[in-house]
């Protein structure tokens, strides 16, 4: 099985629509997508998610599927400061995850200072528990950080979300700690991630990552290399 997991086009979050740019980039994503095509598509809930999908469910002639467990993960991920502002931990300066202090942490991340004011190791794992119950249903079951394979599955499946959400996601479907994933990487408006679930003879397999938030197709259709509005790529 193949799994795209796939952020949101350029977006205004209040109200939660793409701009112009974000639509032109979900309608470059689409044709990116149908190179080989999907079986299924899932988006969160949240208005952003779903307009970057219709282009490719249009153009595939495929419904789109709401998976409420796959919506942003403010609420949960958002840290408070010093000065009393809030901002998602994902963007703290990532020394912070770096440090002497924090980095052997590994899947006790949650216990670093700079996550103090939330309950991260809660919020985790109800992703983590949709998570499994998402990929059991087509067949493939977690049991302690690999997969047994239930029934082989040769299936597309697409998942249109967020970059909290998915860089989450990321860090438990590859067994890395979060905070050092979130602190090496990043996902881009309408950058695909794809992971390959091989269906090893032996039964069980893990996913392996393809490419992360690739946007090979912004490049194609010639709109601006800009990662997340702030950098020239």
């Amino acid at each position: 099985m193949i799994l795209y997991i796939i952020r949101h086009g350029d977006p205004v979050y209040n109200p939660d629509i793409l701009t112009e740019l974000g639509k032109r980039q979900a309608e470059a994503l689409a044709g990116r997508l149908a190179v080989n095509g999907l079986d299924k598509v899932y988006a969160s809930p949240l208005g952003r998610a779903v307009e970057t999908a219709m282009p490719t469910c249009r153009l595939l002639n495929l419904e789109c599927n709401i998976e409420d467990w796959m919506q942003e993960v403010w609420d949960d991920f958002a840290v408070t400061l010093d000065n009393g502002n809030k901002e998602f931990c994902f963007n703290l300066q990532n020394t912070l995850y770096l440090s002497e202090k924090n980095i052997d942490l590994n899947h006790k991340w949650y216990e670093a200072d700079c996550l103090k004011t939330i309950d991260g190791k809660k919020a985790f794992e109800k992703i983590v528990r949709n998570s499994d119950k998402f990929l059991e249903r087509h067949g493939y079951k977690r049991n302690k950080g690999i997969y047994e394979i239930e029934r082989a599955s040769n299936e597309r499946i697409a998942a249109f979300c967020h970059a909290g959400f998915g860089i989450i996601w990321l860090a438990h479907l590859l067994n890395i700690p979060p905070h050092l994933f979130w602190s090496a990487f990043a996902l881009t408006h309408t950058g695909i991630t794809i992971l390959e679930f091989r269906n090893n003879e032996n039964g069980i397999t893990a996913p392996r990552c393809l490419c992360l938030s690739d946007i090979s197709h912004i490049y194609r259709e010639n709109l601006p290399l800009k990662w997340c509005n702030e950098i020239d790529l």
